[in-house]
């Protein structure tokens, strides 16, 4: 049987194949430069004859990093949580002062104190034959002087900071945490071999130890700023002189939207409100995790005046709160897609309903297993052989243990396969780039992409770990989402009949070639000063700069979409208006808070300053609740519209929900995150970046007053904007729409009942 064939032109789908080979081959190419020009790990650090610390000091001492969650309280190369130091800026501060205090009395002919530290620090000792880094007597010193720092910090008998007391019980796990950070610090001083610059491009700013933006820093922040400027006339020249989505075509005759009480949900759908309901509690628990971990760095000792960072350290619900946004997020994105086959497919195969609870079941094994498991990891209560399979994995965004890890991937891939059986008929009869496929490809590519992160390895250097946990957090959080994201809303938009399914598929295209020119080799950004070579640094920024482009005419693009869908609604206040304005802020946050304030931190010689500040967190939340977290929240109420008896529905519910989310989210962003991240750049360039991460910089009194000031959005954020979402879902269980049918039973396509035949395009 022959298949039907493509809408559009053949070339689209040829256009978005060669342009993922071409970002994956270079990214293929960045992997192994990674590999082959990370920074040494000594097998010895030797001075005076005597050895400071060991390779394996070093790799246990990540191990103690990664199982005490010391990630999601500070960071290494300013990746990682805000609250407590960036540990590679701290240790390479302290161990300056140090070494120009001990110099002072011992000066070099024509070397003042600081400049021979300088010297020392920037001279890369290591010796290959050997395998062994050399050090003087007085580095040596600064280092014994920071493992009693550390000790004092982590074996502290009262928490403070947000941190727990006595965190890090064992003498030796804080001598071997410290041989890591002094590691780190070796790297972002010691000159990459034939460069004058270190392994890190001279980051963290540091001016004791002669550590300063680079040239390369500059001049690819220029050649940023250029491709940006210039890409976007030529795209918006392109795309305003033709009409390549078709928009000139769209016809103009209203739909009217199929009544709720005529469209059947299917077992599998009926199911499916369950996962709607454990997302939307997912999602108030992220949020109360949220406006905790944002009340300890108003007031870090205590809670209201309750020591609850004895029981609830800043390590342990930063983690959870992270890991939350994904697993909130996804479990919506599993239950629209379930939602939706049927209506792709015109009936649902036998059994689907099944296998729906056993992935629910499966879900809440993987959320609730792993939360528990992190924080008895990082209290320490697995002990050596268990923490990394059960306990806390130590990568942000990856902190669940391998084996849950390992879980949540078989039940992504479970996920697919009940996509696969729903879209089977349709798969065999559409040609391999129509949108029952593109549906698939964008479902499959979530756990594809979320497993790289079984690449990292505890044995690994943190430089090659980092590489392979941004390919999640990039390619499977800001790419692959993203794909998924605009899959849905075509496919939604065509089922409701308001666009026809070439512009839809044009769309898609779109956004898939946009974001793979710049998208994927853009992954780099986020590995300027992780030890990773210049190349790097110069591609990353490079591409980075130019997914603002995509997402500039994507946004414009989604309007057009929201345009068409409001001319073409019979009902001016008709069913989904609520899950289209959700769309509209999608497509608002997508330009601001992934492309305006993604932009000013991708910059180079910006993020040189400010990475790891509250700019990187402005953008993270913006970008991720303003994006992903809208559209779980529309596609939530797609479906329960749909899932609930109709004089039940509540629309006022829905409205408080949207403007408390958005509200609160701008309440966030522009009276909190980015004002402090302003200052905190406006430091890190006058004092040091050490001081701009510092508590000392956090509890200055307008700072402080600065974090306070989050207090009213927040409250709004999760009172107005979360509750409301449980309880829509606690109605559609209650009350359930009372229409069901079969597996196997015909079902109508679309959920529009009138309209005039569309045109085929070509």
């Amino acid at each position: 049987m022959a298949r039907i064939s493509m809408p559009i032109s053949n070339r689209w789908f040829q256009g978005a194949v060669i342009t993922y080979l071409i970002g994956f081959t270079v990214l293929g190419i960045l992997a192994y430069l990674v590999y082959r020009d990370q920074p040494p790990v000594p097998r010895e650090v030797v001075a005076g004859g005597k050895i400071v610390f060991t390779r394996d000091d070093v790799m246990n001492g990540m191990n103690v990093f990664q199982r005490y969650g010391l990630m999601e309280y500070g960071s290494v190369y300013g990746h990682g949580a805000y609250l407590g130091p960036d540990f590679t800026a701290e240790y390479l501060h302290k161990s300056s002062e140090f070494l120009v205090s001990r110099y002072q009395g011992a000066v070099q002919p024509g070397l003042s104190a600081r400049e021979r530290v300088v010297a020392e620090l920037h001279q890369n000792s290591y010796d290959p034959s050997d395998d062994r880094l050399r050090w003087s007597e007085a580095r040596a010193q600064a280092h014994e002087s920071l493992i009693e720092y550390y000790r004092t910090v982590f074996q502290s008998k009262s928490s403070r900071g947000g941190a727990q007391a006595n965190w890090i019980s064992d003498r030796d796990d804080i001598r071997r945490l410290t041989a890591f950070f002094a590691w780190t610090a070796w790297t972002a001083t010691a000159n990459r071999p034939g460069y004058t610059y270190s392994y890190t491009s001279n980051w963290p700013p540091e001016p004791l130890a002669g550590n300063f933006v680079t040239a390369d820093a500059i001049i690819w922040s220029i050649i940023s700023i250029i491709a940006l400027l210039g890409g976007t006339g030529l795209v918006f020249y392109f795309f305003g002189r033709y009409d390549w989505l078709g928009w000139g075509a769209e016809q103009s005759s209203p739909v009217r939207f199929r009544p709720v009480e005529d469209v059947a949900n299917t077992p599998a759908q009926r199911a499916v409100v369950w996962f709607l309901l454990v997302s939307s509690l997912l999602f108030v628990l992220q949020t109360l995790t949220g406006g905790l971990i944002a009340h300890y760095r108003a007031e870090p000792d205590v809670f209201f005046g309750v020591d609850l960072s004895s029981v609830l350290p800043f390590n342990i619900v930063r983690t959870w709160h992270v890991q939350l946004a994904i697993f909130w997020v996804s479990a919506s994105y599993l239950a629209a897609g379930i939602f939706i086959v049927p209506l792709i497919a015109g009936k649902e195969p036998r059994g689907q309903s099944v296998l729906t609870v056993m992935l629910l079941v499966a879900v809440a094994i993987v959320v609730f297993g792993s939360l528990a498991g992190e924080y008895a990891g990082a209290q320490g209560w697995l002990g050596e052989g268990f923490w990394f399979w059960l306990g806390h994995q130590g990568w942000e965004y990856l902190d669940l243990g391998r084996l849950w890890q390992i879980l949540l991937i078989v039940g992504l891939f479970l996920w697919v396969f009940i996509l696969f059986r729903g879209l089977r008929g349709p798969l065999r009869e559409q040609h391999f780039g129509n949108m029952p496929w593109m549906i698939f490809y964008a479902a499959l590519a979530i756990p594809a992409f979320y497993s790289v992160g079984l690449l990292t390895s505890p044995r690994a250097s943190f430089v090659v770990n980092d590489f392979w946990r941004f390919w999640v957090v990039h390619l499977w959080v800001e790419d692959f989402l993203e794909l998924f994201t605009t899959v849905m809303v075509a496919y939604m938009f065509v089922l409701l009949g308001v666009v026809r399914e070439a512009t839809a598929l044009r769309v898609i295209y779109l956004d898939i070639i946009l974001y793979s020119m710049g998208g994927v080799i853009g992954t780099m950004h986020h590995l300027y000063f992780s030890g990773t070579p210049v190349a790097h640094l110069a591609l990353g920024a490079t591409f980075s700069a130019m997914e603002v482009i995509p997402l500039m005419l994507l946004t414009l693009e989604a309007w057009g979409f929201i345009k068409s869908g409001e001319q073409r609604a019979v009902e001016r206040y008709h069913l989904h208006r609520w899950s289209v304005r959700f769309l509209v802020a999608v497509g608002v946050w997508n330009f601001l808070g992934a492309g305006v304030f993604g932009f000013l931190i991708n910059l180079p010689v910006v993020s040189y300053y400010e990475i790891g500040t509250a700019l990187t967190a402005n953008h993270a939340h913006t970008a991720m609740m303003g994006v992903y977290g809208m559209l779980a929240a529309g596609l939530l109420l797609f479906c329960l519209r749909y899932l609930t008896q109709p004089d039940k529905w509540s629309d006022r519910a829905a409205k408080i929900s949207f403007w408390s989310l958005n509200i609160g989210l701008t309440w966030m962003a522009f009276f909190n995150l980015f004002p402090l991240g302003i200052v905190q750049l406006y430091h890190s360039v006058e004092t040091g970046y050490w001081y701009a991460r510092s508590l000392d910089f956090l509890m200055l009194p307008w700072i402080n007053l600065l974090e306070w000031a989050r207090l009213p959005g927040d409250i709004l954020f999760i009172v107005g904007g979360a509750l409301p979402l449980v309880w829509l879902c606690w109605r559609a269980l209650r009350f359930p729409n009372p229409r069901i049918t079969p597996a196997e039973a015909e079902l109508p396509r679309l959920l529009y009942t009138s309209q005039s035949e569309p045109r085929r395009q070509t």
